[in-house]
């Protein structure tokens, strides 16, 4: 049994030459489906779900049937590894995730030379490195210097104090990092920086940060704990501007925080209100199937799992995964391209939102 996984994953993890036309090719998903940023890993995972049926409605990849392997991470670098061993003794040709950037390292780690496609993972520590790590998203700097840029010149804050969450700091400390070097190179001081963990009390991170006198709060976490600090900080200081990371834009966010969430300010690199006929052919069908409209995990998923599809569809059976997405490029996004660069890379446009009426609206 174990020789069989063992030519499964040689067969599947680094090209299609030698897997005959009735096997199927595996693809692997990693996301926290359990755990506290389960927004994030459901709606990536409902993304594969529906790229992965999308290709084989129209034939599979070089004739063959694509399989969809899942496993759920837990938002623990254990189960992480383990996750990715998994998957990589089940023959994936590739393996799309984690979806946050602290699971990325045990991921690739233990992934056994299978390419890593990250939707979401977007810490400066993997940046520029040769290795099995892609991603199609920008990192850090793209979303934090843009936040910091707009927050200074066009909404005129000059002092800002931070919480971070601790539990992901491949991701928290990076955005934080490149946000302060922007915004203390505009001229505006970040006067305060408190990290978080389980079982913090919301209210008493607000009024420690606000003894420093900052103009506005910004929190680098995802939704769930987002929300909770929004509706502390709203209940202490209604006029404060909000800033959050790119990590928290997600539906929780709203329905959590309820109408604390209005104002709140978040870069992201999709549009909801996009009014292109090939998004709103894609919102509908997803719609259809899931019951609700994707947000930017289910999107930025759908976009990595179609990169890897077409590029083995597009290339030769011998040509190995990764340079199938290197070379065979740029492939189409839901509402952007992808165009990796020489180390898996990609630069992905972000905008500037807030919500408004409950939604996420586009300000720059």
């Amino acid at each position: 049994m174990r020789r069989r996984l063992l030519a499964l994953a040689a067969c599947g993890g680094f090209f299609l030459a030698g897997c005959g036309p009735s096997e199927p090719l595996r693809l692997g998903f990693i996301g926290d489906l359990s755990g506290r940023v389960a927004d994030l890993g459901t709606a990536g995972r409902n993304g594969f779900l529906f790229a992965v049926e999308q290709m084989n409605a129209s034939g599979g990849v070089q004739g063959r049937h694509v399989e969809a392997l899942v496993k759920d991470d837990g938002n623990d670098p254990e189960k992480a590894r383990q996750a990715a061993a998994e998957l990589a003794a089940a023959g994936v040709a590739a393996i799309i995730g984690p979806m946050t950037s602290a699971q990325a390292a045990p991921v690739l780690a233990a992934a056994g030379g299978v390419p890593v496609i990250s939707p979401t993972a977007s810490t400066t520590e993997l940046s520029g490195k040769d290795d099995m790590f892609l991603r199609v998203t920008s990192d850090t700097r793209g979303y934090a210097e843009l936040s910091a840029r707009y927050h200074y010149s066009k909404g005129g804050v000059r002092r800002i104090a931070a919480l971070y969450d601790s539990r992901n700091l491949a991701y928290t400390k990076s955005w934080l990092t490149d946000f302060r070097n922007t915004f203390a190179g505009l001229g505006g001081d970040m006067v305060g920086e408190l990290p978080f963990a389980d079982g913090a009390d919301p209210e008493a991170l607000i009024r420690q940060l606000l003894e420093v006198r900052p103009e506005a709060l910004l929190f680098v976490a995802g939704a769930a704990d987002t929300a909770r600090l929004v509706q502390a900080a709203r209940q202490i200081d209604g006029a404060l501007t909000l800033i959050a990371a790119e990590w928290a834009a997600t539906e929780q966010l709203v329905a959590d925080a309820g109408p604390a969430a209005e104002g709140v300010y978040l870069p992201q690199q999709f549009d909801r209100e996009d009014r292109s006929p090939e998004y709103r052919r894609f919102r509908s069908a997803y719609e259809a199937r899931f019951g609700q409209p994707p947000g930017f995990a289910a999107v930025a998923a759908y976009d990595a799992t179609k990169a890897v599809l077409d590029g083995l569809w597009r290339a030769k059976p011998t040509t190995p995964v990764k340079t199938a997405l290197l070379d065979y490029g740029p492939f189409a996004g839901v509402q952007q391209g992808i165009n990796f660069d020489r180390y898996g890379d990609t630069t992905r446009k972000a905008f500037i939102t807030v919500v408004r009426d409950g939604r996420f609206v586009l300000v720059e």
